[in-house]
């Protein structure tokens, strides 16, 4: 699979312990930053990763902020992107079971970087169900 990921200087090290499991799994990661603790602006690492996705130069994405919060409005302003925050494994199950979530995002300073990757994992593993979540999906777009 290939995998999208980028995250502001709040989620280097979580980024970092993920990126390492996904190549590991023998996932294709392309990182798009950032890789320093100096203070950057998030979205500049949420749009590419979007982009990525969008154009499905990748087939998910996952995206890294303090809270989650902010990079998870910035991949959400992309067209057919549904970029879900989750902060336990059920969370990112569902997201991708009912929602068909295409982006993870994850908060870096409220879970550990144990805890954040068995959520990526999670989310990897689990697929959309379809059925009646399908016309639900389709409703997102505008």
């Amino acid at each position: 699979m290939k995998i999208a990921i980028g995250g502001d200087h709040a989620a280097v090290e979580m980024k970092q312990a993920i990126i390492s499991k996904l190549e590991q799994a023998g996932h294709q990661v392309k990182n798009f930053g950032t890789d320093s603790a100096d203070s950057v602006d998030y979205p500049d690492f949420g749009h590419p990763v979007a982009e990525q996705v969008e154009s499905k130069e990748a087939d998910l994405g996952i995206v890294i902020c303090g809270s989650g919060n902010g990079i998870n409005m910035t991949v959400n302003k992309h067209a057919g992107i549904r970029s879900a925050l989750a902060w336990n494994v059920e969370l990112a199950e569902l997201a991708r079971q009912h929602n068909n979530a295409n982006i993870l995002a994850l908060p870096a300073r409220f879970i550990s970087i144990e805890e954040g990757l068995a959520i990526a994992e999670a989310f990897l593993k689990s697929e959309f169900e379809g059925g009646r979540h399908q016309r639900r999906v389709e409703k997102i777009s505008l």
